[in-house]
C-alpha cells in the first residue's frame, strides 16, 4: 500500500510516436538537424529519432546528423515524458514544413 502522494505519475511515462517523410530538398542536413535538436530540447521528454533501424537521441546534433536523412527518407519520432504528445506533434510539423526551408 502506498502512502498518500506516492502514487506514480502516469504522465511521466506517457509515450507518443509518429512517422514523417523528409520532404525538403537537402534532407536532414546541418541546419535542419540543428533546428530539430533545438526544438527537441524544449520538451520535458526523452525523444528518439529513427531512420532505417538506426536510432539517435533527438537532442544530440551528432546523433541526428549521423542518420543521414535524405529527401524522401521516413523518420520515426518517439517521445516519453510529460509532454511526449506535444513533442512528437511539434517535431513532426517541423519535418513536414521542410524545417522552414523553401524547397
Amino acid at each position: 500500500m502506498s502512502a498518500p502522494g506516492d502514487e506514480p505519475d502516469l504522465a511521466e511515462g506517457a509515450v507518443a510516436e509518429g512517422t514523417f517523410e523528409i520532404v525538403n530538398e537537402l534532407g536532414l542536413h546541418a541546419r535542419a538537424a540543428a533546428k530539430l535538436v533545438r526544438a527537441a530540447t524544449r520538451f520535458d521528454a526523452e525523444i528518439e529519432i529513427e531512420k532505417d533501424g538506426q536510432r539517435a537521441d533527438a537532442k544530440s546534433i551528432m546523433g541526428v546528423l549521423l542518420l543521414c536523412g535524405e529527401k524522401g527518407a521516413r523518420v520515426t519520432l518517439r517521445a516519453r515524458g510529460h509532454d511526449a504528445d506535444e513533442a512528437v506533434r511539434v517535431l513532426g510539423q517541423l519535418v513536414t514544413d521542410r524545417f522552414g526551408e523553401e524547397r
